[in-house]
């Protein structure tokens, strides 16, 4: 049934393109992220604490989201062996309240990469038999630990595209032993890496600076980084750190990418990306790299 129903879903996302283009949310918007896409992710720890006035939201109601010009919302399903309990919550408000739905698993190397990528599968199948959607597809990605080696990453995808048919969007934080390890892998497994799109985090120009590498400054720069990539197509510009027992907002602030603090009027922080491409874009990208739902 989804399937005959695109053309009214890319007319939707276009009218949340419209809403990203408010007076609320376009005080947000960096001059060169115009045009982009909002995607939202969230874990277990969300919501953050209340640190000024502002609109709030719940794992139950995620239309401040929608109203700050948000397209998507992608949840973690889980970690190293260890599903998270607001997954299924977030996903229900974020498809009733117009946002597209998505799901991330944290692979960490404590745990073998299949054994984590059969536990995803099988949470984000129930989870797209467990109501009538209105969204099309499910999008799935991992996020990859900074200690994983490329064969970690290359089982866990492999495993994902073979029982789904999806090959996972790739989440990769901006780390010195991720760089040295895939961009040292050989031709053929950078040519499988690259089936996976990128999902890049870089939340200011001046981390990651290190005795191995400078600060890569951009996106560009960390796609320098990792020779892996020729582009990103989701970029993780505003990350959240406990720090003092209190969340700490980190946002990329630099050159034509000035992302304000928070995300429009919301009174917490929370963490943000945008998408490379338009709303007729992002849907096709949903469903391409997506589990379809019923």
């Amino acid at each position: 049934m989804k399937r005959l129903i695109l053309l009214p879903f890319i007319l939707l996302l276009a009218h949340c393109s419209t809403v990203g283009s408010s007076p609320v949310a376009s005080a947000q918007a960096a001059p060169a992220a115009r045009g982009m896409q909002t995607i939202i992710n969230v874990s277990a720890y969300d919501p953050k604490e209340r640190q000024r006035e502002g609109r709030s939201y719940s794992p139950h109601d995620l239309s401040a989201l929608r109203a700050n010009g948000a397209s998507g919302l992608i949840a973690r399903a889980g970690k190293g062996g260890n599903l998270d309990e607001k997954c299924a919550t977030f996903l229900t408000s974020a498809d009733r309240a117009g946002l597209l739905p998505g799901v991330y698993y944290r692979v960490q190397r404590h745990v073998d990469a299949v054994v984590q990528a059969d536990q995803f599968i099988g949470r984000a199948q129930t989870l797209a038999r467990s109501r009538p959607w209105h969204a099309p597809a499910l999008l799935l990605c991992g996020d990859y630990d900074s200690d994983l080696r490329p064969s970690d990453i290359l089982r866990f995808m492999d495993r994902v595209e073979q029982r789904t048919g999806v090959i996972p969007v790739a989440y990769l934080e901006n780390s010195p032993t991720l760089k040295i390890a895939l961009g040292n892998a050989d031709p053929a497994a950078k040519a499988r890496l690259r089936r996976a799109p990128y999902w890049l985090a870089l939340y200011s120009h001046e981390s990651g600076a290190g005795p191995l590498f400078p600060a890569p400054g951009t996106p560009q720069g960390l796609l320098d980084q990792y020779r892996v990539w020729s582009d990103w197509t989701l970029w993780q510009y505003g990350g959240v750190d406990w720090a003092g027992g209190r969340s700490r907002p980190r946002v990329y602030a630099h050159g034509p990418y000035r992302f304000s603090t928070y995300f429009g009027n919301l009174d917490r922080p929370i963490e943000r990306n945008i998408f490379r491409g338009s709303p007729a874009a992002l849907a096709n990208f949903w469903q391409r790299h997506g589990l379809k739902l019923p």
